[in-house]
């Protein structure tokens, strides 16, 4: 019987395994996700390939992976970097590839190879590797697509691919690409449209902060578990600017590094170094005998009843009921509320947003109008949430308030002891300090997901647990919690796969989530903030009691779960529509609510490129029937008449191009074509906002003309992404962009002077130095080449004073 050698890929969430013979032909494959349990899973697809070869005996294995080192340790055989074994399949199968772009759940690789005609092998020339992020990886689009309810195997790719334009999704990293893609679902962006900016957002992350300026030459490979996804791979194609036929997906293109393993194993062997392979019996034995590090996290206990939300109020009046309405639009969930005079539930709706807000609402009106039949009179709508200005208009809001505004309004109703709220929905998570009622401190999660009941949902997932029914009691019953870190959501799910490496019970990784959501929100909202000694925890993740008991056992303080907790946003915003509606005049309590047929009042969605000035904003438009369109997306309110006229119908001045105009004053762009003085070129960022006019002034009488660069565009963010490796602020990072800008121009020189400090702009003011970036922008250096011909860089000036 002839001998079969086996290649091991074991990543963060699949695993791979081949059988190859000894001619490297290709006799086996599996391909399936771990589901926290690569071990396990590893066992089942060999039990496959058994029943598909039967019993050839193994000559040798190759391991690689994330998590390939500790199963090397138990099946013996040889452990190989990645880089080196998907080398050596991309030198078997693709020796004229030069750029191979490689996309897994978790990890990302750039390669540069190079193919030596005189050993007949395949050279890694050049390699990048994500570090502790999953910007530009594929998880990120698992998680975006089960938000969306949509299948990433076959849908996902379909749907984007049915785009004709893409949204601008801005992506440095996923979490960034992941608060953009929430804000475009709230303005009402098609979902064709928001999948393709994600495809598109995913390939430039990589670009950007993978290649870092790398080259890619054709032709390029793209491997791993993306690849199956074709809206990614036009992606690539469009970022990379590659003809048809310069980007190839291999056929075996999830397996690559595992060939690779398979084939290093043979070669070894037929050199008479074969490594010791110690059987697959070995691997059952490990998970038998495993047991998780002892950890310092105490179990968490659960002395609470059930929560459960009080039901509402049943109406019994012959009279329509005076009651007023709230709408909560969130990154997941939209959330409609009905109370009457004092405040209490009559009706109330918690749905999924799925992307589309509009279709929540409507949803939302229909079902609690349902609910509370004609017995109602809605005199007053408040709307809030992220959502808040889309929905408003849609449903004719008379209020219209931020989320801190109506958690804390909401909390302190409830019970005006309330000092301290925690609220932590989807994607967003608050912290809100009270005293007699009115906010006096608040903190909200930035551009980062971290402490957010989205993690929960994407973990418990990635764990097949029930979110909602399993959970807490899967938490509570685990004698060991894992430790799964502090940081960032990112971060987080990094470590929640180095515990499922190493065997951890899924009852301590649940209950390792469950305080590491607590450990993230305290240390990365709270911060040094103070605690109170009433605390609300609200918001849908309040409804897991075990976060809940992390709280408890970490702060050292009571928490407590309001009722109707999951809805207090909306409720806060129908307070304050009251409250607001009680203040006004007799003659002015008419309300702007379209009624609850606006539920079912057709409408559309369009979108168009504003070019009113060089923002190039992505403007959304509704028409609802029989009213006037609403505008959505630009920076500015040009599209809205309203909001430019005070109540005498005098437009409001601009300030900002008044302050444009005294900047620019005087300064004229030279004519194209030859020079007859001297020209330097001046990037349009940094201290140019500052100092123009004096160097505009000194440059005059010098008799040389100034040539600048562009108005900060689209173009040259984009720019900025790709030439700035730095890791600075983004003004600094556009300096890169605006150079390259004046490069292309064709100007001779460049003045980038290094300024330290300016003149006191105030009287008493000793301190005017400049961000250290100012100065040492000068000699800032990107990455690539600029696309016009080469010119003479020439920083001019010193420190100023």
């Amino acid at each position: 019987m002839s001998f079969i050698w086996l290649g091991v890929d074991v990543g963060s969430t699949t695993v791979k395994l081949v059988a190859v013979d000894e001619a490297g032909a290709l006799l086996f494959k599996r391909y399936a996700r771990a589901n926290g349990r690569p071990r396990e899973t590893l066992l089942e697809a060999h039990r496959s390939l058994r029943s598909q070869l039967g019993e050839r005996p193994v000559a040798s294995l190759g391991v690689t992976g994330s998590g390939g080192a500790s199963v090397a340790a138990v099946l013996g055989g040889m452990h190989l970097n990645e880089l080196v074994a998907q080398t050596r399949a991309i030198g078997r199968y693709h020796p004229e590839a030069h750029t191979v772009i490689e996309i897994g759940g978790q990890d990302s690789k750039y390669l540069s190879v190079r193919w030596d005609e005189t050993t007949r092998q395949m050279i890694l020339v050049d390699f990048a590797m994500n570090a502790l992020c999953a910007a530009g990886t594929g998880s990120f689009l698992d998680q975006q697509a089960e938000r969306l309810g949509v299948a990433i195997e076959e849908e996902f790719g379909r749907i984007a691919l049915a785009s004709h334009r893409a949204a601008r999704v801005a992506g440095r990293c996923t979490v960034f690409a992941k608060s953009d893609m929430i804000h475009l679902q709230q303005e009402g962006t098609p979902l064709p449209d928001i999948l393709a900016g994600l495809c598109l957002a995913l390939a430039r992350n990589f670009c950007t902060v993978i290649g870092k300026g790398k080259d890619f030459s054709a032709p390029v490979l793209f491997q791993g578990g993306v690849a199956y996804n074709k809206a990614v791979v036009r992606a690539f194609e469009q970022v990379l600017k590659l003809d048809p036929g310069e980007l190839m997906v291999p056929e075996q293109h999830c397996y690559m590094a595992a060939l690779g393993a398979a084939f290093i194993a043979a070669d070894e062997a037929r050199s008479g170094r074969p490594r010791p392979f110690h059987g697959f019996q070995a691997l059952e034995a490990a998970i038998l005998r495993r047991r998780e590090e002892e950890s310092r996290l105490e179990p968490l206990t659960n002395g609470r009843p059930p929560s459960r939300l009080l039901p509402v109020l049943r109406l019994e009046s012959a009279e329509p009921i005076p009651t007023y309405l709230g709408v909560d639009v969130g990154s997941i969930s939209t959330n409609l509320v009905l109370i009457d005079e004092e405040d209490r539930v009559l009706g109330r709706r918690y749905l999924m947003t799925s992307g589309q807000p509009l279709e929540a609402v409507r949803r939302g009106l229909r079902e609690l109008l349902q609910d509370v039949g004609g017995g109602v009179e809605v005199r007053a709508v408040g709307s809030t949430g992220s959502g808040r200005y889309l929905t408003g208009d849609f449903v004719g809001a008379d209020v219209v308030r931020n989320e801190i505004t109506t958690q804390a309004r909401a909390a302190s109703a409830m019970d005006p002891r309330v000092d301290t709220v925690f609220e932590i929905g989807g994607q967003d998570s608050k912290y809100i300090r009270i005293q007699d009622g009115a906010v006096v401190d608040f903190a909200m999660n930035k551009a980062c997901a971290a402490g957010t009941g989205s993690f929960l949902e994407e973990q418990a997932d990635r764990l097949q647990i029930d979110i909602e029914e399993d959970f807490a009691e899967l938490a509570f019953s685990s004698g060991c919690p894992s430790c799964l870190g502090e940081r960032c959501t990112v971060f987080m799910e990094s470590d929640l796969v180095h515990h499922q490496q190493r065997g951890a019970a899924v009852e301590d990784l649940t209950a390792g989530l469950a305080y590491s959501i607590v450990h993230n929100y305290l240390n990365r909202v709270v911060d040094t903030r103070e605690l109170g000694n009433h605390i609300h925890f609200q918001g849908g993740v309040a409804a897991n009691q075990s976060v809940t008991a992390a709280f408890e056992q970490v702060t050292g303080r009571a928490v407590t779960v309001p009722p109707h907790h999951d809805v207090t946003g909306a409720i806060g915003a129908a307070i304050l529509a009251r409250e607001e509606m009680a203040r006004r005049p007799p003659g002015r309590r008419a309300t702007r609510f379209r009624g609850f047929g606006v539920a079912d009042r057709s409408y559309e969605t369009s979108s168009f490129e504003c070019r009113a000035c060089p923002n190039l904003c992505e403007v959304k438009r509704i028409e609802i029937e029989g009213e006037s369109p609403i505008f959505y997306g630009a920076r500015c309110d040009i599209f809205e008449e309203a909001g430019r006229k005070q109540g005498n119908g005098r437009h409001l001045p601009d300030l900002f191009a008044e302050r444009t105009a005294l900047l620019m004053e005087g300064y004229q762009e030279p004519e194209p074509g030859s020079a007859s003085h001297p020209r330097v070129g001046i990037p349009r960022s940094l201290i140019f906002h500052d100092l123009f006019p004096y160097w505009r002034t000194l440059f005059a009488e010098l008799g040389i003309e100034i040539v600048l660069s562009g108005a900060t565009s689209p173009r040259l963010i984009q720019l900025a992404r790709e030439r700035a490796a730095a890791e600075t602020c983004f003004p600094v990072k556009l300096a890169f962009a605006h150079v390259v800008d004046l490069l292309d121009r064709g100007v001779s020189w460049l003045f980038l002077p290094s300024v330290l400090d300016r003149e006191n702009v105030a009287d008493g003011q000793v301190h005017n130095h400049y961000c250290p970036y100012i100065p040492a922008a000068p000699g800032a250096r990107g990455t690539g080449q600029a696309t016009g011909p080469p010119q003479e860089e020439t920083g001019a000036g010193g420190g100023g004073g």
